[in-house]
């Protein structure tokens, strides 16, 4: 797979409905977006090894403890506490090869063999970090994929939820710090991670692929195409910011006042 084959399979996958989102493969295929030199297979085969242990544990197990056993237990992802700011720990691919990264990026696999043997878990945009929400007889709990899939208590959510800055009358609702998103919504959140991290890091030509591909993955938000324009500014390529620019605004129904701030300065540097 190359870099065109991976914005097809993008594409394919941000005019699928929610509901048939093809989650690992599209993860994968952002990977090899970033980096088309490497092979897939690997994480296509860790994917179905869950898939296979998690149907083996359910057996036994109650759903929450077969889920974290299969994905902690016995393909050993977990966090990376010594090398958090690395970006292998954003990369799909990476995170197969050395089985540690990022919560958002783990939660990939665990989703994955989730939806493979009808549990009902989904991911839960929790602000500063990533946390899966799965349904139980005894109701939903919210477990964390970086310390091992465990069961994350509501008493540990409001206090998480403080410290991320939210209000204590926010905080205490854990309907709303347990709300579902899409999987599109999970792959997305990571290459807003990716996006955020290369664009602190100056890095503006991995910002613009990692734009890009929120773009591909979510074809009616005119916002990444703000975020494609100012990586291409950083990179000096305005003829390509007033292009981005344009499509955020056309998508945004010509409401997007930012882009269109946007378009008049990168034009003024033109001229």
């Amino acid at each position: 797979m190359n870099r065109e084959d991976a914005e097809t399979l993008l594409l394919a996958a941000g005019s699928a409905a929610d509901g048939d989102f093809p989650l690992l493969d599209a993860a994968i295929a952002c990977a090899i977006h970033e980096d088309p030199s490497r092979d897939p297979q690997a994480a296509r085969d860790l994917g179905a090894v869950g898939v296979e242990r998690l149907s083996h544990r359910l057996k036994g197990e109650s759903a929450e403890e077969a889920l974290a056993e299969a994905m902690a237990g016995d393909l050993r992802l977990g966090g990376d506490l010594l090398s958090y700011e690395d970006p292998c720990n954003a990369d799909i691919l990476a995170v197969t090869e050395r089985r540690k990264g990022l919560a958002v990026a783990l939660g990939i696999f665990y989703l994955h063999a989730a939806r493979k043997c009808g549990l009902t878990v989904q991911g839960v945009d929790f602000p500063g970090h990533f946390l899966l929400r799965i349904e139980t007889d005894e109701g939903p709990l919210a477990l964390d994929p970086f310390s091992e899939g465990r069961v994350v208590l509501p008493s540990e959510l409001t206090r998480r939820a403080l410290h991320a800055g939210l209000t204590p009358n926010v905080a205490d609702r854990l309907d709303r710090l347990m709300a579902p998103v899409s999987d599109r919504a999970v792959l997305v959140r990571l290459q807003n991670t990716i996006y955020a991290r290369a664009s602190n890091g100056r890095d503006y030509a991995r910002a613009e692929r990692a734009a890009l591909r929120r773009a591909l993955l979510d074809p009616s938000d005119h916002r990444p195409w703000l975020d494609v324009a100012a990586a291409r500014e950083g990179q000096g390529a305005l003829a390509g910011a007033l292009e981005a620019l344009a499509r955020a605004t056309t998508l945004d129904g010509g409401a997007a006042l930012s882009a269109r701030a946007a378009r008049e300065r990168v034009r003024l540097r033109l001229n």
